[in-house]
């Protein structure tokens, strides 16, 4: 009696079947997740791609930074320039004015 099968072959047929559509659906999900991931040699380009931008963006950073330090001494340079040509001039007004 041991030796007996509790299921009958059309129990056992509906249980392999329903088994099947479960394995088919998660397959099916599998698929889904795996169309989303990004393989690793792309990643690595694009990786590579972003440092090398990044890189550049920050070297051209700091040449605006030192293109702007030049300016600003550059027109300081002007302004100190045109006060001290100016000043015999303007010294010449206020003194001819007091006399």
């Amino acid at each position: 009696m041991a030796d007996e099968p509790s299921m009958s072959n059309g129990e056992l047929g509906r249980l392999i079947q329903s088994l099947r559509e479960d394995m088919r659906e998660d397959m099916g999900q599998l698929n889904l997740r795996l169309d989303k991931v990004v393989p690793v040699d792309v990643y690595t380009i694009e990786k590579t791609t972003i440092t090398e931008r990044v890189s550049a963006l920050e070297t051209q950073r700091e040449k605006d930074a030192e293109r702007i330090i030049a300016t600003r001494r550059w027109m300081v340079g002007v302004v100190i320039t045109v006060v001290v040509a100016l000043l015999p001039y303007l010294i010449a007004i206020v003194t001819g004015a007091r006399a």
